[in-house]
């Protein structure tokens, strides 16, 4: 058994039908990924600092 089987799969999240959608789902779809960038990039920053802070503490003058 392979490891990656205990894991729970993460969702693929479907892309908008970009065609069917008006001018302003278009926007509203802008403004969501948006706001969804800058929570992952707010993410990476806290676990990139959370990893700094950990190094440090092993670091050898």
């Amino acid at each position: 058994m392979d490891t990656d089987d205990l894991e729970p799969r993460r969702p693929v999240l479907k892309p908008l039908d970009l065609d069917r959608a008006s001018v302003q789902e278009l926007k509203d779809y802008i403004g969501m990924l948006e706001t969804e960038i800058a929570r992952v990039r707010a993410k990476i920053l806290a676990k990139e600092a959370y990893l700094s802070g950990a190094a440090g503490l092993f670091r050898t003058q």
